[in-house]
């Protein structure tokens, strides 16, 4: 066998282990951002709703534009709450959007491939390794 052959396909071997290890880590991002947004709602967007729920039930009642900007005035930090809630959601919405429509751009998978450099560089000792590098057989 040419030497040169066997250094191609190890090369190609190890280029399509580090495909996968990518792809593994855009998964794990993908989970760890729904699960984020989750909390975000469980706690700040419960918290929020509650103390909106008097406005919540007069717009319900009757809807104006009135009403939704009086609350805004004097619900500041209700309205924040739900506003981080909705734009951290919409936020992750785009994202994953973005990656199934048009794929990871250069200058992210380059970032992806040194998060997975320094996650094998780590060894079994980082959070990720179980997830992103340990070949399941």
């Amino acid at each position: 066998m040419n030497p040169d052959n066997s250094n191609s396909l190890s090369d190609s071997i190890a280029e399509e282990l580090l495909d996968r290890q990518v792809q593994r880590l855009i998964e794990v991002q993908t989970y760890l951002r729904w699960i984020f947004d989750g909390f975000l709602w469980l706690t700040v967007g419960t918290a929020s709703i509650w103390a909106l729920r008097s406005d919540i039930e007069l717009w319900i009642a009757t809807f104006t534009w009135a009403a939704v900007r009086l609350t805004l005035a004097y619900n500041r930090l209700p309205m924040l709450g739900l506003g981080i809630c909705v734009a951290m959601t919409f936020a992750t919405l785009v994202w994953q959007s973005s990656i199934i429509l048009w794929g990871v751009n250069q200058r992210e998978r380059r970032s992806l491939i040194k998060q997975v450099k320094k996650i094998q560089e780590k060894g079994k000792s980082h959070p990720l390794w179980r997830w992103v590098c340990e070949e399941k057989l």
